[in-house]
């Protein structure tokens, strides 16, 4: 069977077409080559039209299916991926009546703050995990509080990936995953959770009806087949959050299995067993793509604004672009462990939640001009973004996510050996590192739903593994020193 992913993300859509049974992609393409268009009508919001990516993924499939040559008929099941905490809605006539909130988007930060405070902070970490803040939730109170004749009109409030899978479909559906990453979710009943949308004024009925992550959502109508240049009646099997589905892409299921990446931004998503949250909120605790009631599968997620940005502001800034990030690797790499006691804070693109909401913003610290140089600044950036995912590893372990193997794509800063190796050795943990991304990933959830795989385990049985950096008991010593020189630093600024 041929499996079909799409991931919905807000620069591009990428599709990936599957090979169900030797796991090998047969074709790819993403859509559009410059990054989506976003709309900003004030300072700190974003919006998209959600039909863009209904247009780019099309765009993109008929490159799938030019390049692979392969027959639609062939294509069994249909999987989404799509940004999270996005804000779609839906009238009557499934008509979308405003461009899509995104996740970016931060208007609604105030109104999650107040709702936090006054239905109690402990009341809503117990139940929803975690604080309301600028999720989808506290977004869809503001269009009530400021667009009140629209908000008359909504028929259903979507997640990205669902209005991907009403287009498919014609049918409005969401998961409680989806649910739990728009503070949604109430894990303490099992049940939506009507404690903050009571708070905000708004109707139960506005929320779609459930279905599974894993399973038949509904199946490709005639429009969308016509549209898409697929036959009618392929299942649409799998959907859920880029983060989850990373995870999932990176056969991340159970606990003690870790899915990072590290491109402008980083993210560290842990599974864990247990429904515990941060007192604090640094992390967020979502239900994770396999969680169910009677065998808890909870996805708790680090995001880190400041890692990639910084390597790549150094390339343009420090080597003028004059060095390849393989060449800056190579010159780091000359650098002993701890750079010398340079230090550097990659948080310099804004506010960082594991930091509680503060912007201590970059620094360099240690600088002495007749020791340092380029190299050493190249080096201590890697090791500053490495130490970044530590601390905020830390606060994972709080909650129970203790890091054994930690899976990435074989992309971006996971491509630096100094950046994998310190990673390795101040977590403890085994990288591992895949040719795997998050349209693969989709495709192989929807060959999952659709029962063609019997069992996870064997989704993933061909899951290439390209490398494994093991903890160097060597190096340990000299990494662990060289963080908590750095954590002394972070926690005087901040």
């Amino acid at each position: 069977m041929l499996l079909l992913g799409f991931d919905i993300g807000s620069s591009s859509v990428k599709g990936s077409l599957v090979d169900g049974e030797s796991g090998k992609c047969l074709a790819s393409a993403f859509y559009p080559k410059q990054e989506m268009k976003m709309v900003a009508h004030q300072a700190g919001w974003a919006e998209q039209d959600p039909e863009l990516w209904w247009e780019n993924l099309k765009l993109a499939l008929k490159d799938i299916l030019n390049e692979s040559g392969v027959l639609p008929a062939d294509i069994g099941a249909i999987g989404i991926s799509y940004q999270m905490h996005g804000l779609v809605l839906a009238g009557k006539d499934f008509n979308v009546l405003r461009p899509s909130i995104i996740w970016c988007d931060s208007r609604a930060t105030g109104i999650g703050e107040n709702a936090f405070r006054e239905i109690g902070n402990q009341k809503c970490l117990t139940n929803l995990l975690n604080s309301p803040g600028n999720f989808t939730a506290s977004k869809l109170s503001w269009v009530k509080e400021n667009e009140h004749e629209l908000f008359d009109k909504i028929h259903k409030a979507m997640l990205p990936g669902d209005f991907i899978a009403m287009k498919m479909t014609g049918e409005i559906k969401t998961t409680i995953s989806g649910l739990s990453e728009g503070i949604m979710w109430n894990f303490k009943e099992n049940s939506i959770a009507t404690l903050l949308l009571d708070h905000y004024g708004i109707d139960g009925d506005l929320i779609p009806e459930l279905t599974d992550t894993f399973g038949v959502q509904g199946q490709l109508s005639e429009k969308a087949a016509n549209e898409l240049g697929l036959k009618p009646g392929i299942k649409i099997s799998y959907r859920a959050g880029d983060q989850p589905n990373n995870a999932l892409s990176l056969n991340v299921l159970n606990p003690g299995e870790i899915a990072a990446t590290a491109g402008t931004s980083g993210v560290v998503y842990g599974v864990s067993d247990k429904i515990k949250f941060d007192p604090l909120s640094r992390v967020n605790t979502f239900a994770h793509v396999n969680h169910s009631d009677v065998s808890p599968r909870l996805g708790v997620l680090l995001c880190i604004n400041g890692t990639g940005i910084l390597n790549s502001w150094l390339k343009a800034n420090v080597g003028n672009n004059s060095f390849s990030y393989e060449e800056m690797n190579e010159q780091a790499s000359k650098i002993p462990i701890g750079s010398e006691n340079l230090a550097i804070l990659p948080f310099g693109n804004g506010a960082e939640r594991v930091l509680k909401n503060t912007s201590p913003g970059a620094q360099i610290s240690g600088l002495n001009f007749n020791i340092h140089h380029s190299a050493h600044l190249f080096r201590a950036a890697q090791e500053g973004i490495a130490f970044s995912f530590k601390y905020g590893m830390d606060v994972m372990e709080n909650i129970g996510v203790k890091a054994q193997v930690i899976r990435a794509g074989h992309a971006n800063m996971f491509l630096s050996p100094i950046f994998r190796e310190t990673l390795a050795c101040i977590t403890d943990a085994t990288i591992e590192l895949f040719n795997t991304d998050g349209s693969i990933g989709a495709a192989r959830g929807a060959g999952i739903g659709c029962g063609y795989y019997k069992s996870e385990s064997e989704a993933f049985s061909n899951l290439q593994k390209l490398e494994v950096v093991q903890p160097d008991i060597a190096y340990a010593t000299a990494y662990q020193a060289a963080y908590l020189n750095w954590k002394e630093i972070l926690e005087k600024s901040i």
